[in-house]
């Protein structure tokens, strides 16, 4: 929509509908303040709608990509509560799906975690979603096994798959155990 002396505006249907719109009208400078107020939440409604298709998302970065991309706090707050009533936007889904992913790809508790705390997942939605992973012995053994490939580790490689299962998220423990079910010979150095 152009109006004289401004810079175009995006409108959508409800805007024309809401405002009565049709060309040559004359709006009052109330009216059109209220009108770019309109076309900005529907233009970040659309952004949103198309960032969470693109991909999931949590709430908290669906909020921050809307605000970086020159959304207000509260249209991407508005945005993100319109979704979240149309069922788009699960933050629960969303954690149990990283935490999937994550664990299948080898990764341990402290691992995930820490991505669902990068991601800004609510700390109460964490002991649901992690309940959804793995054991950790499984997971870990998994790795050992596709690091291995059925050989036996001397005592460089047992320290180095140990040291790898620990940047990956797994407890001293947990690693501890997983080396002892691999290796049979294993004392700790």
């Amino acid at each position: 929509m152009y109006l004289e002396g401004e810079a175009p505006i995006r409108v959508t249907e409800n805007e024309l509908l809401h405002f009565g719109l049709y060309a040559g009208l004359d709006i009052d400078p109330a009216s059109v303040v209220e009108l770019k107020k309109r076309a900005a939440q529907s233009e970040t409604r659309l952004r949103a709608v198309n960032m969470i298709s693109a991909r999931p998302l949590s709430r908290q970065e669906l909020q921050r990509r809307l605000c970086d991309k020159g959304a207000t706090e509260q249209d991407a707050a508005a945005a993100a509560d319109w979704l979240e009533s149309i069922g788009a936007l699960d933050d629960l889904a969303y954690a149990r799906t990283l935490v999937r992913h994550y664990s299948e790809n080898g990764y341990g508790a402290a691992k995930l975690r820490d991505e669902l705390y990068r991601r800004g997942i609510a700390r109460e939605l964490w002991d649901e979603a992690l309940a959804a992973a793995p054991e950790a012995q499984e997971t870990a053994a998994r790795v050992l096994a596709a690091k291995l490939r059925g050989r036996t580790p001397d005592a460089r490689e047992r320290k180095r798959l140990s040291d790898l299962l620990l940047r990956r998220g797994f407890s001293w423990g947990e690693v501890r155990a997983a080396l002892n079910a691999v290796c049979t010979d294993y004392e700790e150095d």
